[in-house]
């Protein structure tokens, strides 16, 4: 981020993460509001239309110098918003932020009325000097295996920086079944149904461990074994590299761990997103420090429709009612928040119109 015409910030607050975390979930919140209503309508970029507009402008006005280093939009030929984007008003002396979103995370599942889908983002307090607080991989997706605390201290034990995702999936289950006092039949698995993960599904099903499989949504699926009432133990398998990048902002925050390594569909593709790197990059295993490297790591998440990490929006009558969830690394404090809107007098502001709306 280019912050040489942004004027220092007086030293009134020595952490400014602390005043600014809420406008985050606000944003959320505003994103969830303003989809709920394309919920099963069958046209998934209008709901993400959506919720990028109220995002947009609910930070539109805050003071924040905000730029999004990992976005939505380019992989699905969506209207998401991209690696770049500048969000919140800008204003000099504003405490500076890398940002990565995924405005709804699910967008099928909100098409077709199903469950799973939340509004997402991942922010990082950025330092002059220090280049980007959050990583910014090129690839539309990566391999990905997630994992609570207990088996994170676990596999340290050996090394933080042991490859995991080239290990039969068999050696890992019974790993994680030891380190959680469990036996691999118990272990429940989550896996993101796709043609390209049969291989994990059938590595699942040959150790006897549970399966469980979803349709979208793999951020919630990715943090979930790090929560302590999910019901999950580890996830596994290809998916979005922004997903993994925001699930690993999550996972700073709750001592989980993820270790994610980007994956091509084609020769063609990884010439074309991944060209100018090395092949040692290209073929690195990235863990949670390394995608989010500093103390700073801010994650919130807002439901749209229930889902393993929050409830969605319930409409009952002139009232709306959301359920978010907000995480800072400094201090491992985990909020869940439950907000009543009524949507009688509730408004949000959209950058669209420039104004505030009424839901």
């Amino acid at each position: 981020m280019n912050k040489e015409s942004i004027p220092e910030s007086p030293d009134t607050e020595r952490d400014p993460e602390r005043s600014i975390e809420f406008e985050f979930v606000r944003a959320t919140e505003n994103a969830a509001l303003n989809a709920i209503h394309w919920v099963g309508r069958g046209d998934k970029e209008q709901a993400d239309a959506a919720a990028c507009d109220a995002i947009r402008g609910t930070f539109d006005q805050v003071n924040l110098c905000g730029e999004v280093v990992s976005g939505e939009g380019e992989k699905d030929d969506a209207p998401g918003i991209f690696q770049g984007e500048r969000l919140g008003n800008w204003k000099p002396g504003s405490t500076c932020f890398d940002i990565a979103l995924d405005p709804i995370d699910g967008t099928r599942n909100v098409a077709r009325g199903m469950a799973n889908s939340i509004s997402v983002i991942g922010a990082a307090q950025a330092v002059e000097g220090e280049g980007m607080r959050m990583l910014a991989l090129p690839s539309y997706y990566s391999h990905k295996l997630a994992y609570g605390r207990q088996v994170a201290q676990a596999m340290g034990k050996f090394s933080t920086s042991e490859n995991w995702l080239d290990r039969p999936l068999a050696e890992t289950l019974n790993f994680v079944g030891g380190a959680l006092d469990k036996r691999v039949r118990d272990l429940v698995v989550l896996i993101l149904d796709r043609d390209r993960n049969e291989a994990f599904v059938n590595q699942v099903r040959e150790a006897g461990a549970t399966l469980r499989m979803i349709s979208d949504g793999d951020i919630a699926a990715a943090v979930a074994p790090a929560l302590p009432d999910s019901g999950v133990d580890l996830y596994v398998g290809i998916g979005g590299t922004p997903e993994g990048i925001l699930a690993a902002t999550a996972l700073r925050a709750l001592g989980g761990e993820i270790q994610m390594r980007m994956w091509f569909r084609s020769v063609t593709e990884r010439q074309k997103l991944g060209g100018g790197l090395p092949d040692a990059q290209l073929t690195k295993v990235y863990c949670t420090q390394e995608i989010v490297p500093g103390d700073s790591a801010i994650f919130c998440a807002t439901g749209i429709s229930d889902s393993p990490l929050v409830p969605g929006v319930k409409l009952l009558g002139k009232t709306a009612i959301t359920h978010s969830l907000l995480m800072r690394a400094k201090s491992r404090t985990v909020r869940y928040i439950r907000a009543v809107h009524d949507l009688e007098n509730k408004t949000i502001h959209l950058r669209s119109g420039q104004r505030d709306c009424l839901i």
